[in-house]
């Protein structure tokens, strides 16, 4: 049976802990992983499906709206990742997208973001943590998301200072927080195309949040067996 290759896409330096985490689920269900970095051009690798991770806040102008704070950019991983996503859907690769890279998924579908969360907080805490302390609760509809969690309330957790807020062209707000945030979204027109807000390579411990790597892995699979 043939291994799908998945696209690992990060910053040029570091995020060792969440590229090791994803490249480990990766093969666990038996796809391998590709590391990528802005230095490299992407365009020389084939991959048969994408995750783009966590990290820098997303630059504003990709977005048209002015800086309301000051964090550092990473704007040659925006211009590679941003890439990478066209090309997933250009050719409707499964993509998952966590954290910042769920940011840019909406982004590049027209959506825009909030650049400071904290003020949009009043239920939950703005504490960043790796433990699943906080509450997801999926939206009352049948969508890819809430087959694979099985459950409509679960816990994840929190490391972003940003959020999706007007959501992009032909994707669905699946999940939401106590506090009415946005924390997943996905487009049912394709096999496998998500974004999570949270950080499920560091709950791997937990059966729910492996299944989201799991059915990248065979959503990339069925697409290169019939190809």
């Amino acid at each position: 049976m043939a291994r799908p290759v998945i696209a690992i896409t990060g910053p040029e330096r570091g995020a060792f802990g969440p590229r090791f985490c994803v490249a480990l689920a990766v093969r666990c269900y038996g796809g391998i992983p590709l590391q990528l970095r802005p230095s490299q051009r992407h365009s020389q690798h084939a991959f048969d499906g994408v995750v783009v991770t966590g990290g820098h806040d997303v630059d504003p102008v990709l977005y048209a709206a002015e800086p309301e704070v000051h964090p550092r950019y990473d704007q040659e991983r925006d211009k590679l990742e941003m890439a990478i996503i066209k090309q997933a859907l250009d050719k409707r690769l499964p993509l998952l997208g966590i954290c910042r890279g769920a940011q840019l998924l909406n982004v590049s579908r027209g959506g825009n973001l909030w650049q400071h969360l904290k003020d949009h907080r009043a239920n939950t805490s703005h504490r960043w943590t790796v433990l699943p302390l906080k509450t997801l609760c999926l939206e009352k509809t049948e969508s890819m998301l809430s087959r694979l969690l099985q459950s409509e309330r679960c816990k994840i957790n929190s490391l972003h200072n940003q959020a999706i807020n007007e959501v992009g062209k032909d994707l669905q707000v699946v999940a939401r927080d106590l506090d009415d945030i946005v924390q997943a979204v996905e487009d049912p027109n394709f096999d496998y195309l998500l974004g999570v807000q949270w950080h499920p390579e560091f709950l791997l411990f937990l059966s729910r949040q492996r299944r989201l790597f799991k059915a990248l892995i065979e959503a990339a699979r069925q697409q290169l067996a019939t190809r």
